[in-house]
């Protein structure tokens, strides 16, 4: 069985991701100057970004934004741990409009990532924007419009592919040995609650729920109603996770662009609690070379993400009860691949193990690559055009859904759905709330 030693795993050879350049890209810091970072959004996810990037000796945490103030004694303590003096603020233009800061941290729900990360650009900021990268098919595109435009690194919170045992997955399945890959299955099954709903009631004291807001419209504030599960702020919690295996699929696939055909089946099966997002979604993509099968839920407890003790360790999942796993099928043999430390296997015909690489996260050495590319010029691991590809999948699935679980032909080159003119409809907000409006020209 061929087994990756230490350095080889450490290797990873991701320098092959990073090698092509920007053309011309002012450096904003030198290799000897802190990096200035303004995080906006201090959910869990932008808190814990917050104290990752005040780790650093060579980041320096000058704003921590979020519009409800309630989130901002948390986050200041966690970057003060760590001896930053972090000025919290609600409005994310205060950042924007100071010429210190060189990048943002948009860590905040979907329906802001898409103008938050244009309005950063155009302020000549780099931006780190979590996924999913944007609320629909026309932002991700003014995404990348705007990156290249005002030549900014902008990176995609897709960390698995920063994590050094992925390369040398890629590069077996690129190599022929598990034969000819015609099918690659993605999961993402989970176990959710459903939300409580209530009574709309006062927005609380210290919160600006109308910048919250911002391009969605300004819904009645329900407390016990989740963003996740709503359409105008969310791709939906389905999507909302499973970005990570799709970006990982089409990474070890060799990033294949837009897929030729959606069909997909599922919808609101079983957390009927008033959310407008599915609690269940199987899709199928049609690629030149191989189909991508989806299959997502959030009502099976069974099924269980990878723990600690794998991620960080030497061990491997249980892989039939492993909740975000990636399975890649060749004429010869079959990959399993775990996302976020999980490692993969490779099984032959006679289901014995013939390869393996355990995983390790790739939190860490993403920021690495973020602030690496800043300094450098070089295109990120998840470059915004990366992300715009894998979370297309998530719209696509989407959209078919809303039109009825229809089979939609994909037009990549027009990202528009040629022979199905009513789906459209689909692949932009419908319309956006003053002043926070998405320019047609970034």
């Amino acid at each position: 069985m061929q087994r990756l030693n230490r350095r080889q795993f450490l290797k990873g050879s991701l320098g092959a991701a990073t090698a092509l350049s920007l053309s011309q890209r002012p450096v904003s810091a030198s290799a000897n100057d802190q990096i200035v970072i303004g995080v906006m959004g201090l959910g869990g996810r932008g808190t814990g970004l917050a104290g990752m990037f005040a780790e650093r000796p060579d980041v320096r945490i000058k704003y921590l934004c979020d519009p409800d103030q309630r989130r901002h004694a948390q986050a200041r303590r966690v970057v003060e741990a760590h001896g930053h003096k972090a000025e919290c603020i609600q409005d994310f233009r205060r950042m924007l409009e100071d010429r210190e800061v060189d990048a943002v941290v948009n860590a905040t729900p979907d329906h802001w990532h898409g103008l938050g990360t244009v309005l950063a650009c155009q302020a000549g900021k780099h931006v780190y924007v979590e996924k999913p990268m944007a609320h629909n098919v026309w932002e991700g595109r003014k995404m990348i419009e705007a990156a290249r435009k005002y030549n900014r690194v902008v990176t995609v919170g897709t960390q698995t592919r920063s994590a050094p045992y992925v390369q040398p997955a890629r590069d077996l399945v690129r190599s022929g040995k598990l034969g000819e890959v015609r099918l690659v299955r993605v999961y993402n099954l989970m176990q959710h609650s459903p939300q409580r709903m209530g009574p709309e009631e006062p927005v609380p004291q210290g919160f600006d729920y109308d910048m919250w807001c911002g391009p969605a419209a300004r819904l009645p504030y329900v407390p016990g109603r989740y963003w996740l599960n709503m359409a105008e702020f969310s791709c939906g919690p389905i999507p909302g996770d499973a970005v990570h295996q799709l970006d990982l699929a089409r990474f070890v696939m060799g990033d294949p662009p837009a897929p030729r055909s959606v069909s997909h089946c599922g919808g609101i099966l079983v957390l009927r609690d008033g959310r407008d997002t599915p609690d269940t979604q199987f899709a199928m993509f049609e690629y030149d070379s191989f189909t991508l099968m989806f299959q997502g839920a959030l009502w099976t407890p069974y099924m269980k993400k990878i723990p600690i003790s794998i991620r960080e360790g030497d061990q491997f999942p249980d892989w039939p009860f492993c909740a975000t796993k990636i399975e890649i099928l060749g004429t010869k043999d079959c990959m399993y691949l775990g996302r976020h430390g999980g490692g993969w296997q490779v099984y032959d015909e006679n289901n014995k193990v013939i390869a393996e690489s355990p995983g390790r996260p790739g939190d860490r050495p993403h920021l690495d690559n973020f602030l690496q590319c800043i300094r450098s010029g070089k295109l990120p691991n998840a470059d915004v055009e990366q992300g715009h590809h894998s979370t297309l999948l998530c719209h696509l699935a989407n959209i078919s859904w809303r039109m009825e679980n229809a089979k939609l032909i994909f037009d990549g080159a027009t990202e528009s759905f040629p022979k199905t003119p009513e789906a459209n409809r689909f692949l932009k907000r419908t319309a956006y709330r003053a002043p926070w409006v998405m320019p047609d020209q970034v």
